[in-house]
């Protein structure tokens, strides 16, 4: 097979820029985000009163938000990614529903595999006890065993983390996109790798940037807001609704708070600035997923002629 590193897989790369605007896709991931923010915030204060039950309920609902979220964004943004028109919000919403279990599907398929391969060496390991054969047994099985949980490792990171949405997003059933995934780790494990870093990256990059604007513009802010808007606000009340902790938080640590209707809605504030800034690194990162399934799997008239 060509290798996938060519000038037009890295076009593709630096085409999930493009991400940001797609405002379907962030108004997507940004209301699973604040309702995901929401329950956790209703399974934080049930924990709080030793209601364990209730508050693992609401946890588990704020994963199943995300999931569904992270599923509608992710076919929005493949749609962009393939040049298609991006389909309706409510239709995302709904094919994320059905397709849901496909991805499930795929990830427990992956992961039995990496349990029936552990299996099998532990059932190696044991026989290391052996008197006679043990030694030479277990001498052979150190060397095996770091490269199989190490590759396994870097597939877990680069492939089936990354890659088994977009495999499904892209509309192949779970069997195809399976047979793909073990295609790539066969061949193009190395070509995988080296994109997913790229993304990862793209990725860093932006978020460095939003850092950038949120830390420098909080910090303007928290001078600002006590002297212009005349209220009383400690600096660290602004600056922790700008990284998501609440004013339990910041009580519990012995904080001065303005508990105030102008200091609540400084905090809430904040929070919507958080969930912007953790957003936009996660619309980059599910774009450059995209980017990276498409180079590995649908090539251009270009790329094929490498």
């Amino acid at each position: 097979m060509n290798s996938s590193l060519s000038p037009h897989t890295l076009t593709r790369l630096l085409s999930s820029l493009d991400a940001a605007r797609n405002g379907a896709a962030f108004r997507a991931l940004l209301a699973s985000f604040c309702l995901a923010g929401l329950m956790l915030g209703a399974a934080e204060a049930d924990l709080a009163r030793e209601q364990t039950w209730r508050g693992a309920l609401w946890g588990a609902a704020a994963l199943c938000i995300v999931f569904l979220g992270v599923n509608s964004t992710g076919l929005l943004l493949m749609d962009q990614a393939r040049g298609h028109p991006i389909r309706d919000l409510r239709d995302a919403a709904y094919d994320s529903l059905r397709i849901a279990p496909r991805v499930l599907l795929c990830l427990l398929a992956m992961l039995a595999s990496a349990g029936l391969l552990t299996a099998v060496m532990l059932g190696l390991l044991s026989l290391s006890r052996l008197p006679q054969l043990g030694p030479p047994l277990l001498s052979a099985l150190v060397p095996l065993g770091v490269g199989l949980f190490g590759g396994m490792l870097l597939t877990l990171m680069v492939m089936v983390g990354p890659l088994t949405g977009p495999s499904i997003w892209s509309g192949l059933p779970p069997a195809r996109a399976l047979r793909k995934l073990a295609g790539l780790l066969r061949w193009r494990l190395l070509d995988t790798a080296v994109l997913m870093v790229g993304v990862l990256g793209l990725s860093a990059l932006v978020s460095a940037c939003v850092s950038v604007v949120v830390v420098g513009g909080g910090q303007v802010m928290a001078l600002l807001v006590p002297w212009a808007a005349g209220i009383e606000l400690p600096p660290q009340q602004l600056m922790a609704g700008l990284f998501g902790r609440g004013l339990r938080s910041l009580g519990a640590a012995g904080t001065p708070i303005n508990t105030s209707a102008a200091g609540l809605a400084v905090q809430t504030g904040g929070g919507v600035v958080f969930a912007l800034a953790l957003v936009l690194p996660a619309l980059f990162y599910l774009r450059g997923c995209c980017a990276v399934w498409l180079a590995l799997t649908e090539p251009t008239a270009e790329e094929a002629q490498l």
